[in-house]
């Protein structure tokens, strides 16, 4: 009786009126009509692996548990239900959690099936095979730039090499590559992208869409108003961390206007009330028609840098526990109800009660409006920061017009982010609102979100039995990479942070290490971060103290080659340089040290090894609480170092320089 009586005093629903004696809800009316024509176009939302190594975990899970997240990410009318998956162009170099390897290492060299990006964008199209792809490059093969840390000095070389990548995703993944970027937060050149253009058309591959310049919208929208010919080959602006707004240069181009990085959050209520805002307000504020999150799934070890800032957490490939988190059902608010090529509404979009508002139609009778109401300390994004403002509980009525007047009946998802309570309630079917002589009123409280639609195909969906429980990394782990048709081209659970390191095939070797892990990276990538001098994958479980880590070695580099075995190690993605850790080297020339870094200055012992290259060696990490000890071959080399600092860590290896070395037989215990 409640309900009707809501409805016949106005078709409203939500959370009902005030209490008696509190303040009188603001009320404002807001008119929907496309008689006078449509706004911008909508391109879609979309997130981002890489940038880097973010989908790091998730390709050892096991199944079903693999397959589960990505329905959750990518399954039309399922989950997040993305309209757009941007990948990273590996590069060899760090890019914020990790390294992801390159199509091309070495100049004559080509291999289209490293890493794992191929793979996620083929699981993202058999789920959605109208999902828009995307690729930019974080960094870039040393030699791309003739020893020099720079990719433009030899552009057609650079041009080559990302549109091989395009040419192989097809060839050898019948991927379409939609868009492909510039190089990521780094300086443009024009020179480059006038070329960049020239070869995609070159191999027929006109259809390849240009994003510039992932950075900030200047100076790429000057530059664009004063170069017809680099205004001709751009075909859609993006920025990074827009905090909503665009610039009046930037509007001037007449180009798509897109947030091609943002959100990049913890995700918890507060992440998602980031993105709730965000989703909306890039449009309202900033007339921006596709916002991309950084980043798509939190997969790698969450005390790298930024962890967690994924719309969803599978961070546990050993145990198969993952966490849907609520950016998840945020984005199904907008993804489930809208498609890329709808048009947004010429509307104001600002909420008289603060929030905002879009609405979007597809042009044949179908409507969709989104409404957030997110309070400022409830949706503060990571950057930029965020300026003050006020959202109250606030009446909204809704006059539909032109096409519009004839729609009856509206579906209602709603989600209620519960910080006062800690019960949010996350995209939830409510009755149908009934709309009466073309009008419909709601009842908004704050921190909420509301989609209301034609459309009748959402669904909220979660499957029969949940995730395994959390479990910590096991305290027990051995890998002998012995795997004859790997189906990655890196082994479970390692991170490298500086360097790859590959599954590889010591054909000369006819004993026990024929199958080996190797590092392969022999030249100084071009950074987009200050990479390490030295290679380093980690491993393990960031809160062990006591534990012992044996690895067979092979140095492959003569007179000062080198490599390490190491434990307790602190740090790794954008920070990997000022990495921590105790840390047992040997070298070719037979000698050895203990380092408490990375970098190698902070020496704790050193001494003769006999150890040299081009053979194979056992080394024997132990570290119980302040004291360490290293076995070489299974006899004591060095003892009873005393070692503080850092109190714990992953387990790591890796190489003296960028040089390559084997590794067989790990294990940590």
């Amino acid at each position: 009786a409640l309900l009707w009586g809501a409805i016949l005093l106005g078709c409203s629903c939500g959370p009902g009126p005030p209490r008696v004696g509190a303040a009188p809800l603001v009320a404002t009316t807001y008119v929907l009509d496309d008689a006078d024509g449509l706004g911008r176009e909508f391109d879609g939302i979309g997130a981002v692996s890489g940038g880097g190594a973010t989908s790091r975990l998730l390709v050892n899970y096991p199944e079903p548990y693999r397959s589960q997240i990505l329905d959750y990410l990518f399954k039309p009318n399922f989950g997040a239900s993305l309209h757009i998956l941007k990948v990273e162009i590996g590069g060899d170099a760090q890019s914020t959690d990790g390294t992801e390897p390159s199509h091309m290492h070495y100049e004559n060299d080509e291999n289209y099936f490293r890493g794992y990006e191929w793979w996620l964008m083929k699981e993202a199209k058999k789920r959605n095979p109208k999902i828009k792809l995307i690729g930019l490059p974080w960094a870039f093969p040393g030699w791309i730039g003739g020893g020099e840390n720079w990719p433009y000095d030899y552009p057609d070389v650079t041009a080559y090499y990302v549109v091989s990548w395009i040419l192989g995703a097809k060839q050898y993944h019948d991927l379409d590559i939609d868009y492909i970027g510039i190089w990521n937060e780094r300086a443009f050149s024009s020179k480059y992208i006038k070329l960049l253009r020239y070869t995609l058309d070159k191999h027929g591959l006109e259809q390849v869409r240009i994003i510039a310049s992932d950075r900030l919208w200047e100076p790429i929208s000057f530059v664009m108003l004063t170069d017809s010919e680099l205004h001709g080959v751009v075909d859609v602006i993006g920025a990074h961390y827009p905090g909503t707004k665009t610039v009046k240069d930037a509007l001037l181009t007449g180009k798509k206007l897109w947030a091609s990085e943002d959100y990049s959050t913890f995700n918890d209520d507060v992440g998602a009330g980031c993105w709730a805002r965000i989703l909306n307000q890039n449009y309202v504020n900033g007339n921006m028609t596709s916002t991309i999150a950084w980043n798509l799934v939190a997969s790698y070890y969450q005390e790298l840098p930024f962890g967690r800032c994924g719309l969803m957490t599978a961070q546990e490939p050993w145990s198969g526990h993952y966490k849907v988190d609520s950016p998840i059902w945020i984005t199904a608010h907008t993804t489930q109800f809208t498609q890329p090529g709808w048009s947004y509404l010429k509307v104001d979009g600002h909420l008289g009660g603060g929030g905002s508002f879009v609405a979007l139609t597809d042009g044949l009778g179908n409507l969709t409006i989104i409404i957030e109401t997110m309070t400022h300390n409830h949706s503060k994004c990571i950057r930029p920061p965020l300026p003050n403002f006020n959202v109250a509980p606030q009446r909204a009525t809704f006059d539909l017009t032109g096409s519009f007047s004839m729609v009856e009946t509206l579906q209602v998802w709603h989600s209620r982010l519960g910080f006062e309570y800690g019960n949010s309630s996350l995209f939830q079917k409510l009755r149908p609102v009934k709309v009466w002589k073309g009008r419909f009123s709601l009842d908004l409280n704050v921190d909420e979100v509301y989609t209301l639609t034609t459309l009748k195909t959402g669904r909220k969906c979660v499957f029969s039995e949940p995730p395994p429980p959390s479990q910590p990394f096991p305290s027990n782990y051995k890998d002998d990479f012995n795997i004859r048709n790997p189906p990655f081209s890196e082994a479970p659970n390692f991170a490298d942070q500086t360097g790859v390191f590959e599954y590889f095939v010591n054909a000369s070797d006819p004993g026990d290490h024929v199958f080996t892990l190797r590092q392969v990276v022999v030249q100084r990538p071009i950074t987009w971060v200050s990479d390490a001098d030295q290679t380093i994958s980690v491993i393990g479980n960031f809160k062990w103290v006591n534990m012992t880590v044996t690895c067979d070695i092979y140095i492959e580099k003569p007179r000062d080659g080198g490599v390490f075995i190491a434990g307790r190690v602190d740090n790794g993605g954008i920070y990997v340089r000022r990495t921590k850790g105790v840390f047992f080297w040997v070298f070719a020339d037979g000698t050895y040290r203990v380092t408490g870094d990375l970098a190698g200055r902070e020496v704790l012992m050193k001494g003769v090894a006999g150890v040299r290259d081009n053979a194979w060696h056992t080394l024997t990490l132990k570290i119980q609480g302040n004291s360490a000890s290293g076995l070489l071959n299974g006899y004591p080399l060095w003892e009873n170092v005393t070692v503080s600092k850092p109190s714990n860590g992953w387990a790591a290896l890796g190489t003296r320089s960028f040089e390559f070395a084997q590794f067989d037989n790990f294990h940590i215990e």
